[in-house]
């Protein structure tokens, strides 16, 4: 069990015995308008109403199911609701667990990827120098020139990017249905490995590198506080040095509660597919 669902089953605990407790000591009508959060998984919960007799309980019941985003969380007098201040700051601490996080290296080595490093040099410098994320240190060059197949079809890159928690959750699904999405259509990837410290432009270096005809980069995305666990699929046709970002077709919001990772897998293996028919990617690709 992962340690944010361990702390939303802990944040549930808590609050059902306060619940419990405040409603003995309310009048009936406000004790009976009180209503559970109940969880889903470890991100997402069923939507509720929390507002007390709201004017227009079907506008704001259609406005709450239609996003994640916190609307309608009510308040205690001035401030928010102890339950959405202690969700509030379990996200929080989820996003910045995600950035100073690292990926599984059971995982990795699971799929067979090794790893080679960005000159990020630390996370601290990551965040203020994107630039240094996009340029693999002259060893990570050397592996990647010793180990990977040259001039492959389509070449599969993992990274970290913003968020490591994206890559555990979410490779173990996606990563095998793309591989059958491009075996399906007779396509053949290359020798995949694991960036730590990438940028999305670290693909145009690594495309002089290795010249493959198509690339997929699956990168963690930025952290919210709908969820830490997105990822992003960067796909490009022959990215080289001086690729712009137009040129690049991009798949976001891969994560449980989202774009589902088995699904977006065999997708990013048509978008592959396309490219290479049509020997184009980003704006330039007819869908």
């Amino acid at each position: 069990m992962n340690s944010s669902f361990q702390l939303e089953q802990f944040v549930d605990r808590v609050m059902a015995e306060l619940e419990k407790k405040l409603a003995d000591t309310l009048p009936p009508p406000m004790a009976e308008r009180m209503e559970p959060m109940t969880p889903i998984d470890g991100e997402t919960e069923i939507p509720t109403i929390k507002v007390p007799l709201p004017r227009w309980a079907e506008g704001l019941t259609e406005l709450v199911e239609s996003t994640p985003a916190r609307i309608g969380v009510w308040r205690t007098g001035t401030r928010p609701l102890t339950k959405e201040m202690l969700k509030f700051r379990r996200d929080h601490a989820a996003a910045i667990d995600s950035i100073y996080g690292e990926a599984n290296a059971a995982l990795l080595e699971r799929f067979g990827l090794f790893a080679v490093e960005t000159r990020y040099e630390n996370t601290e410098n990551y965040l203020k120098r994107p630039d240094m994320g996009r340029i693999v240190t002259e060893a990570g060059v050397s592996m990647i020139r010793q180990s990977c197949k040259p001039q492959p079809q389509v070449q599969i890159v993992v990274s970290d990017g913003l968020s490591a928690n994206a890559i555990d959750a979410n490779l173990a699904d996606v990563y095998p249905a793309l591989l059958d999405s491009l075996d399906a259509y007779g396509l053949r990837a290359g020798t995949s490995f694991f960036v730590r410290g990438g940028r999305v432009a670290v693909m145009d270096q690594i495309g002089e590198l290795l010249q493959p005809d198509a690339f997929v980069l699956l990168i963690g995305e930025r952290p919210g506080l709908v969820s830490s666990k997105s990822m992003s699929a960067y796909i490009c046709y022959r990215p080289r040095k001086g690729t712009v970002e137009s040129d690049r077709t991009v798949i976001s919001n891969i994560h449980s509660g989202g774009t589902p990772p088995v699904e977006a897998g065999a997708y990013i293996g048509t978008l592959v597919h396309k490219m290479l028919e049509q020997k184009t990617s980003g704006i330039n690709l007819e869908m």
